[in-house]
């Protein structure tokens, strides 16, 4: 069975992360979302293992300490982070597993695990992000500043990233995005395994 493949999407507020990738989970086969763990407290409708999996600070600390984190940050006085045993069931089982990070976790799971793939979704322009942040309506005219400020430095940051995704179109990012995950699947070093096959006299399936 061919390992499978974790890939990290990261881009600025509003560019439609979460859009794509509802997309691509359900084109993709044998593909699944990367469920955090919190020690904040569930919102109403959050289901636990579903939405989150909510722990203690007390258990959260101790895997911590264990170093059972692919990733983590602290927000707000909670801790928010990727347990890092789900994720390497899922390498072994030959599944995609695609994560929404911010940067700084994006690069936490490259030093962890340099396999990754990590990829960062543009948007067509400045203005067609401030376009979409004000339909969403949910900043006033200062914050809406700071926001692009910090999107304008968030995408300063994806030199760091091995592909770039322009989503002026959500299915063509998406296709993009298959694309991507297609291409890598098929590197040598994920495939070095079938010139093994071969040199010792076996036969590759389809």
């Amino acid at each position: 069975m061919n390992k499978g493949l974790l890939v990290v999407v990261s881009g600025p507020s509003a560019v439609g992360k979460n859009t794509v990738l509802s997309q691509f989970l359900v084109r993709y086969p044998n593909s699944r979302y990367s469920i955090s763990a919190t020690t904040r407290k569930p919102r109403p409708g959050e289901i636990p293992g579903k939405n989150y999996y909510f722990y203690s600070r007390e258990q959260f600390q101790s895997l911590l300490e264990q170093n059972q984190f692919l990733e983590w940050a602290k927000v707000y006085d909670e801790y928010y982070g990727t347990p890092l045993a789900p994720i390497l069931e899922g390498l072994e089982s030959g599944q995609v597993i695609v994560m929404d990070l911010d940067v700084q976790g994006a690069l936490q799971v490259k030093r962890r695990l340099p396999e990754a793939v990590l990829v960062f979704l543009l948007p067509p322009s400045i203005a067609a992000l401030k376009a979409r942040l004000i339909k969403r309506g949910t900043e006033s005219a200062q914050d809406m500043d700071k926001r692009l400020e910090a999107c304008q430095e968030e995408i300063a940051s994806a030199r760091s990233y091995d592909y770039l995704v322009v989503n002026c179109e959500v299915s063509r990012a998406v296709d993009q995005l298959i694309c991507i995950v297609e291409a890598e699947k098929l590197r040598l070093s994920r495939q070095a395994y079938l010139i093994d096959i071969l040199t010792e006299g076996g036969t590759i399936g389809n």
